[in-house]
């Protein structure tokens, strides 16, 4: 009767299960699901929405760098029991940042010197002439590099000490 006069209800007569039936307790706020699945739901329909945009600028022939929009690239694992997976042949753009970076982690074995070879983990020296080297190797005389010094050397000069004329004084 208490409850009826504040406009309180009362808890309910026991704990609710999660709608999707995985077995854990949902909660009214995850509209009746567990945090796990109401989680999947949300990055799904995040997908689904993100896709549908994309869908749209390339029927629409306009790419998100043209509009001014932000790509964000980036995996997400969810478990797909109930989803069904759809194909859907897109053109192909000539720079995909994605596969670039999939590619090149696929390739990446561990850290070893580039000449002797020896696996050199976090403590290894990057050369600047791109390649990763031991602490033995790490000088550019102990290994062959190919990086031209010299050349770097005078840019750096040329750009940190600009030439610098006075302007011609009118003869009288």
């Amino acid at each position: 009767m208490e409850h009826d006069e504040t406009g309180c209800q009362p808890p309910p007569e026991g704990p609710i299960l999660c709608v999707n039936n995985c077995g854990f307790f949902g909660s009214a706020a995850n509209m009746n699901m567990c945090s796990k699945c109401y989680r999947d739901t949300v990055l799904k329909q995040e997908q689904a929405k993100l896709a549908a945009s994309s869908i749209e600028n390339l029927v629409n022939g306009s790419t998100a760098s043209e509009k001014g929009e932000t790509i964000v690239v980036g995996s997400v694992d969810v478990q797909s029991d109930s989803v069904e997976a759809k194909a859907v042949a897109l053109p192909s753009s000539p720079i995909s940042s994605s596969s670039v970076v999939a590619e090149v982690k696929a390739k990446e074995g561990p850290n070893r010197c580039g000449t002797c070879k020896k696996r050199v983990g976090f403590t290894g020296f990057k050369c600047r002439c791109g390649h990763l080297y031991c602490g033995a190797h790490r000088y550019s005389d102990k290994h062959d590099c190919q990086f031209d010094y010299r050349s770097a050397a005078q840019d750096a000069i040329a750009k940190a000490n600009p030439v610098v004329k006075a302007e011609k004084l009118d003869k009288i």
